[in-house]
């Protein structure tokens, strides 16, 4: 009770202050703070208050030139939904760095586009397609002392289409921070969910950019409004813009109180002035207020300031940005326009300032060598610990596999001998790299924290490598399933290219998979979505010289059980000499999805007593999870299904793990006969921007379709519509919008969940399926 009383006198205080905080807010200049680093105390207590175990590993301690390399090193992102802006304000980025010479455009108009999309591919459609690495230099002006220091910075610039969400879940893995980009007139859309919950997956701080501040209609104060409502992310304002839509000259930065200025051709100069602009003096005092107001309820520091009615100082407002950003608690709003080359040195600045170095991330490895529920190890970013990396990354290089890698801990040096903790091999490493884009730099090593490439060394996306002297091993990312599948064959006759290929994207790409369907006698891709899929096959014609020839587009369905079913089923085979025996009797029921691990189908055995050895469990476990898949109503895999096993019985001779195995299968079949079987399919969460006049044929379009409107917005003189759909629903719809909408509309869409068909769809998949059997079994 006393600790209630006290959080309601403190938000009650906080309010009562509000309304006279700017009057009291300072505006002047910062004074110089000789506080530790936050870095350095992060860093130290880690290594001094390790989390108790019960297994004892060694302390390492962050040494001095660990903590000044770590305090000047970021490791960010730039991500966002499709057409935001990346790639843009990523080449801006490397051109004020001074990493690329001249800027060029993201659709290669000059005949040389952007340089982090590599790929011809990307450049003939415009969009990422892959993430690429980079990293540069920058002079960042201290918001605290206005003291230029020098960061270095890696970067991953991230696609924007949901079918390559692959690329920002393992960009995001291995990243200290995040830049998140929204359009000024769009502002959350259906990807910038989807990144911003990818983002808290990995615990992963991001500073937000309003980009495309030069457009009309642009509106940042409703798109702040947005971060907070739509992503439940508190948010405020850092800067206030100088002119807007095509008026945009500048802006004004709210924490060191100074207008700010870009001159100079495509404005590399940046120029400062003390002198607000009056027809902004106004708002930028009210939007100051607001940062204040916004950071008191989430820091309890600069909450405490207001309470007791102390000013805060420039100081004290960027302490408390960096402290809430970095806990997650918060995101700084940053303006500009990056096709105007307008406040990128700013959002800059702000990445060095605001996001956390690497010794402030919280990083857990397993020991392999301890049981699944023991506590995780932190990982130290120290020189002198025992080397940790992950690889993140696959690509297929001009000199074999380049592997992408995170160093965590220790160093890696060229020549050095690793280990894989998934299989145990040991590898050299022949060559390491840099990646800038496409190009490579050579190095002879890389410290902790940092991110590098490595040549010649076979392995999987996802494995971590150590130097033999641990057994740790990191989380992978998280891998969602495929929604589309495609029967693919090569024109004419097949050549070993096309297996090659094949192999090089599944290896390449997790959501990317790769199946030889033994009725239909054809090879099947999956992926996330049509453009996926159609990319792949392009990238065979252009890469490997393998024209294809593809099916239809096939929706993955899957199956699933209503309700319980009990099953007690022997299987007894006589055929002289051995034969085979076994007993099965348990139930399977409904499950569902584990919300840690996804986990929705599990094989449990309450078996008391010794009825059956335990030898045959595991035969029993791979007969269930092989019948689960291919389901009897449509042959999709079955979800959502436990099989619980509660008795059984052997025979000391006939026995085996084979003959449990089938036993196992022909009972879950039997029991899935009562378990009221229903076949599932994808839901689709889909967006849709169009012009005002034509919202009445968007909607209607949608529920032609099956769609059930979940949201709309009507915004100047577009219109915004989400809807859910089915997947099997969708096929060809870009050519209705188009025609709907005079060309005008545009869509995106995202896999959601799957959901039971209609009766008279999954009569239609049952004869379907059925008419796939042989005469006899029919």
């Amino acid at each position: 009770m006393p600790m209630l009383a006290c959080e309601v006198s403190r938000s009650w205080l906080l309010s009562l202050h509000r309304s006279s905080l700017f009057s009291r807010s300072s505006l002047a200049p910062f004074s110089f703070s000789s506080k530790r680093a936050a870095s350095a105390a992060a860093a130290l207590k880690t290594t001094e208050d390790p989390d108790p175990s019960p297994a004892s590993y060694p302390t390492y301690e962050l040494s001095h030139d660990d903590l000044t390399r770590l305090k000047f090193q970021r490791n960010i992102g730039v991500s966002a939904h499709i057409d935001s802006g990346k790639t843009t304000l990523t080449e801006r980025i490397l051109y004020y760095t001074g990493r690329v010479g001249a800027i060029h455009e993201v659709r290669g108009r000059d005949g040389v586009g952007a340089k982090m999309d590599s790929m011809e591919l990307e450049r003939e459609k415009g969009i990422t397609i892959q993430s690429a690495a980079t990293f540069c230099d920058w002079e960042a002006k201290a918001p605290v002392t206005g003291k230029k220091e020098k960061y270095a910075i890696n970067i991953i610039d991230t696609p924007g289409h949901v079918d390559f969400t692959i690329e920002v879940e393992r960009a995001l893995r291995v990243l200290d921070g995040a830049i998140l980009v929204l359009c000024a007139v769009a502002g959350v859309q259906s990807q910038t969910t989807t990144v911003d919950r990818q983002m808290r997956r990995y615990n992963v701080p991001r500073i937000s950019f309003i980009n495309k501040m030069d457009r009309p209609g642009a509106n940042p104060w409703r798109i702040v409004e947005q971060i907070r409502t739509k992503l439940k992310m508190p948010a405020a304002a850092v800067q206030v813009p100088i002119g807007t839509e095509d008026e945009l000259k500048g802006v004004v930065d709210l924490v060191r109180w100074k207008a700010i200025y870009n001159q100079g051709e495509k404005g590399i100069e940046v120029v400062e002035s003390d002198e607000i602009p009056a027809s902004v003096l106004e708002l930028a005092k009210e939007k100051r207020t607001e940062l204040i107001e916004q950071l008191a309820e989430v820091d309890d520091e600069m909450g405490d300031l207001i309470i007791n009615e102390e000013t805060p100082t420039n100081e004290h407002i960027a302490h408390a940005i960096r402290r809430a950003t970095v806990a997650l608690k918060f995101s700084p709003v940053f303006l500009g326009s990056a096709i105007k080359n307008t406040a990128v040195q700013p959002l800059l600045d702000g990445v060095c300032a605001y996001l956390a170095n690497p010794s402030e991330c919280d990083v857990v490895a397993h020991d392999t060598t301890q049981p699944l529920t023991a506590p995780p190890v932190p990982l130290v970013p120290a020189a002198s610990a025992p080397f940790v990396g992950l690889a993140f990354k696959l690509e297929e290089g001009r000199f074999g596999q380049l592997t992408y890698i995170r160093v965590y801990q220790g160093s890696l040096t060229r020549g050095n001998l690793i280990y894989n903790a998934r299989t145990g091999k040991k590898v050299k490493v022949p060559r390491l790299v840099r990646m800038h884009s496409n190009e490579m730099e050579d190095i002879n090593s890389i410290g902790p924290g940092e991110i590098c490439a490595m040549f010649g060394v076979e392995c999987s996306s996802g494995d971590t490598f150590t130097d033999g002297s641990t057994s740790f091993s990191m989380t992978s990312m998280h891998v969602p399933e495929p929604v589309i599948s495609l029967a693919i064959k090569p024109e004419g006759q097949e050549t070993p290219n096309f297996a090659r290929a094949l192999n090089r994207f599944r290896k390449e790409d997790p959501t990317f998979r790769v199946h030889f369907d033994n009725d239909s006698k054809e090879t099947i891709i999956s992926g996330m979505g049509e453009l996926h899929l159609e990319i792949y096959v392009e990238r065979m014609r252009r890469e490997y010289n393998v024209a294809c020839i593809t099916g239809k587009p096939r929706v993955a369905f899957r199956e699933t059980i209503t309700q319980r079913a009990d099953f007690q089923y022997t299987h007894k085979k006589q055929t002289g000499g051995q034969g085979q025996f076994a007993r099965v009797a348990g139930f399977i029921e409904p499950m569902e999805p584990d919300e840690e691990t996804g986990q929705d189908t599990e094989f449990e055995n309450l078996i008391m007593g010794a009825t059956i050895p335990e030898s045959y469990l595991p035969g029993i476990e791979n007969g269930f999870f092989e019948a689960i898949e291919k389901g009897s109503l449509s042959g999709n895999p079955i979800t959502g299904c436990r099989f619980v096993l509660t008795d059984g019985a052997y025979h000391q001779v006939d026995s085996s793990e084979l003959a449990f195995r089938l036993c196992s299968i022909y009972a879950f079949r039997e029991a899935y006969k009562l378990a009221k079987a229903i076949i599932l399919e994808p839901i689709m969460t889909v967006e849709v921007v169009a012009p005002s006049e034509f919202q009445s044929a968007v909607i209607g379009g949608l529920n032609s379709r099956r769609g059930q409107i979940m949201d709309s917005e009507v915004r100047d003189d577009e219109f915004v519509c989400t809807a859910e759909v089915a997947l099997n629903d969708m096929f060809g719809y870009s050519n209705q919008l188009r025609g709907a909408t005079q060309g005008k509309g545009e869509f995106s869409m995202e896999y959601k969940t799957h959901a039971p068909v209609l009766p008279h769809l999954q009569k239609e998949l049952e004869d379907a399926y059925r008419k796939t059997f042989p005469q006899a079994k029919k």
